[in-house]
């Protein structure tokens, strides 16, 4: 009982503090407690209990609708997600599809080639056979020209030690005249 007494004496010290009697006008804590119930009742008949209550109705209804859309949102999400995940697996088949006959394909691609590149490589070689074979032909005929005129030079050369100028005169004018026979 001690220590409810000391508690009530602790609790009322503002309500001593005041000068005067408490029950007058000249008491600042009495002024305050009038204001306060006139507020209080002020307050209650202007229903400002009931219309937070029904701003608060309100305010739960919203967030209630809120709540509704939300999960309808969420609901259609998880639908569309699990179509573009259907989606997206039918288009990894494809891409699967597609890397594999681009591998068929490269391969096909690249056993052509080679079989081209073998054709090629045979017909280039036999291009290099024929020019081969022509350019023998080619230099057996420059050493014939070559063992032809080294052979008239040379016969010129005995023919123009061993004959005199009058000899030679009459084989160039019968050159000239057998070389008129021909043209005509």
């Amino acid at each position: 009982m001690k220590r409810l007494s000391l508690l009530f004496l602790i609790v009322a010290q503002p309500a001593f503090a005041a000068s005067g009697p408490f029950f007058s006008l000249s008491n600042t804590n009495f002024i305050v407690m009038i204001a306060f119930l006139l507020f209080v009742g002020l307050v209650i008949y202007a229903k400002v209990p009931s219309t937070l209550g029904k701003m608060l109705d309100k305010r739960s209804g919203h967030i209630r609708s809120d709540l509704e859309e939300a999960r309808r949102l969420r609901e259609e999400a998880q639908s569309v997600l699990a179509s573009y995940e259907r989606k997206s697996r039918e288009v990894q088949a494809q891409a699967d599809q597609i890397v594999a006959a681009a591998k068929r394909d490269a391969e096909a691609a690249a056993e052509k080639a080679k079989a081209d590149l073998k054709v090629s490589i045979e017909r280039r070689l036999k291009a290099a056979d024929e020019q081969i074979a022509s350019a023998e032909v080619k230099a057996l005929r420059e050493v014939k020209d070559r063992a032809a005129s080294v052979a008239i030079a040379a016969a010129g050369d005995v023919l123009s030690k061993q004959l005199s100028a009058a000899d030679r005169a009459a084989m160039i004018d019968s050159s000239i005249s057998e070389v008129e026979a021909r043209m005509n």
